[in-house]
């Protein structure tokens, strides 16, 4: 059912806000692509099944960076497929390299960028070396904000450079993904996490930003409480801040609650489901190969068994032989 605020909107906003239109191109080309396979099942019958997906978030599986992070839900998605399926690299209690998270990243998106699973890695590991080991919570929540707020964080580190350097930071320039220059972001060096900036005044310019911006960032209520409880702080203690804060990740709500991380009774009742297969049918294989003529061995040991047998054309040992009395 829709609701009042849904039908206030107009059509064209409506449209905009859910970006319909980037699923409907996207639907119109996987189309044109597989029209030989589709046209035996219908037309009709794909955008049904497509625009399921969608809802599912199943969409994005297997697809090309550029459409994954195409969407807030795509994004959102991603982070959930990502989660469901390798939750039990948590629930095991292993611990993983950044490249190794990046492998796992890679096999639900082949091309997706080393450059954006570092920076989450930076999140966790901070002066440590990129090569230490982190939990696939700890992660996990890192990843969700670098990946979901990516355009975010990029204006936020020119922001916090700026106030570093005493500069205006009402001066700088927004990147966005269709503008063809880009402001050239400044590293990140031991000095700038070090010194940190004055949290109030650093607030008020995200707040500015928030206010201006056209893509995801977090609730600017939520980041206030964030930088409400310290007087100066790092770029990247913000950003650890932000991935620790439970009202942002529900506000998100890709992710569960940190507690419930390893809980999934969907996917754990669709696993077990799949482990009861395939234990019959290594069951039922295994009751195959005992019959007779199951297989290639099985028919040999018994064409060798026959053999040693006396058959009915051979000499027997005892020549009975039976004759109708008289």
């Amino acid at each position: 059912m829709l609701s009042p605020e849904r039908l206030a909107l107009p059509d064209y906003e409506y449209l905009a806000q859910r970006h319909v239109l980037t699923y409907m191109e996207d639907a119109v080309c996987q189309l044109l692509e597989n029209k030989e396979d589709i046209s035996q099942y219908g037309i009709a019958r794909f955008f049904t099944e497509y625009f399921n997906s969608v809802c599912q978030g199943t969409h994005i599986l297997f697809r090309e960076f550029s459409f994954i992070q195409a969407t807030p839900h795509n994004r959102a998605s991603f982070l959930r497929a990502f989660w469901r399926c390798f939750r039990t690299v948590g629930k095991n209690g292993d611990l993983l390299t950044m490249r190794e998270y990046h492998c796992l990243l890679q096999l639900l998106c082949p091309d997706f960028p080393l450059e954006l699973t570092q920076k989450a890695a930076r999140i966790v590991l901070m002066d440590d070396a990129m090569d230490c080991l982190m939990s696939f919570a700890d992660f996990l929540f890192a990843f969700q904000i670098q990946f979901y707020y990516s355009e975010f964080l990029e204006s936020v580190a020119a922001i916090y450079q700026d106030l570093l350097a005493g500069k205006n930071p009402n001066t700088v320039i927004v990147p966005t993904s269709s503008s063809g220059q880009h402001r050239q972001r400044p590293t990140l060096g031991e000095a700038s996490m070090l010194e940190g900036v004055e949290a109030s005044l650093f607030y008020q310019c995200l707040e500015n930003l928030c206010d201006r911006h056209k893509y995801s960032c977090p609730p600017p209520a939520l980041v206030k409480e964030v930088l409400s409880n310290v007087q100066r702080l790092t770029f990247y203690g913000f950003l650890v801040a932000l991935s620790k804060h439970h009202g942002i990740n529900q506000a998100l709500g890709a992710l569960p609650d940190k507690g419930d991380l390893m809980h999934d009774p969907a996917m754990d009742e669709e696993l077990e489901r799949l482990v009861v297969r395939s234990r019959l049918h290594r069951t039922s294989r295994q009751h195959r190969a005992k019959e007779p003529g199951a297989f290639g061995f099985q028919r040999r040991d018994k064409l060798e068994a026959l053999e040693r047998v006396p058959s009915a054309s051979a000499p027997t040992p005892y020549p009975y032989r039976w004759e109708p009395r008289e």
